[in-house]
């Protein structure tokens, strides 16, 4: 395994496949005072989050909130412990949060793991919302499309525009749920953000921009529409 590592200032990745377990999505962090996660992994590997947390030097105690992107279980797994531990905030969409509160839907069953519903504190039912975390505002944007209630989420940090994309390159499978068409519209959403650095939800960290904007490109045109 990698070591958990820093992105850009006050934002660090703390898990995904090559830094916590290989069934798991890319986990992200930011110090905003409070600490804020972006995703929590299939569920498998919590304490190995905690640990990738304290090795950066941070105290777990200071965790705050997580933002969940979509309710798919490698997205969704560890966020009951992280709830019980440590009573962070979860936050989600309102098209995803009965799933994440439920179970039904996650595909838990397609990874072999035993999911472990849990609550939504918020539930995000806007195009688009800002959320303080002094000294920052994240900014969360509804991208239906992988699921209903997909959100990614960015943030200005000096002279950068970090953008959580997550999963950019899908699949956009009906079969699954998605929606291709409604998938296409949300990356042009996206790519119209030109952010800085894309954090993306599989496959690690993407820049500069033109090479942010090419990468969502490259699925955007793959889709129908």
């Amino acid at each position: 395994m990698s070591e958990p590592f820093q992105v850009w200032k006050d934002i660090y990745a703390i898990g995904g496949p090559n830094l916590s377990q290989p069934s798991d999505c890319c986990v992200y962090m930011i110090d905003a005072g409070d600490l804020v996660i972006i995703d929590s992994s299939a569920g498998d590997s919590f304490s190995r989050l905690e640990d990738n947390i304290a090795s950066l030097g941070f105290d777990t105690a200071r965790l705050k909130a997580i933002i969940v992107t979509h309710a798919h279980i490698d997205h969704i797994g560890s966020l009951d412990y992280f709830q019980q531990k440590y009573n962070v905030r979860i936050v989600a969409h309102e098209l995803d949060a009965d799933a994440i509160e439920t179970g039904e839907g996650t595909g838990a069953e397609y990874y072999g793991v035993r999911y472990q519903p849990c609550r939504v504190d918020t539930r995000i039912n806007q195009p688009a919302v800002a959320l303080t975390f002094a000294p920052y505002e994240l900014n969360l944007v509804h991208i239906p499309g992988h699921t209903p209630g997909s959100i990614a989420v960015y943030v200005d940090m000096d002279d950068k525009r970090v953008l959580f994309g997550q999963d950019i390159h899908g699949p956009y499978l009906r079969a699954l749920g998605a929606d291709p068409v409604e998938a296409k519209r949300s990356l042009k959403k996206l790519i119209a953000l030109k952010a800085d650095i894309l954090c993306e939800g599989h496959f690690g960290i993407y820049k500069p921009a033109a090479e942010v904007k090419s990468y969502i490109e490259e699925y955007y045109n793959e889709l129908p529409g």
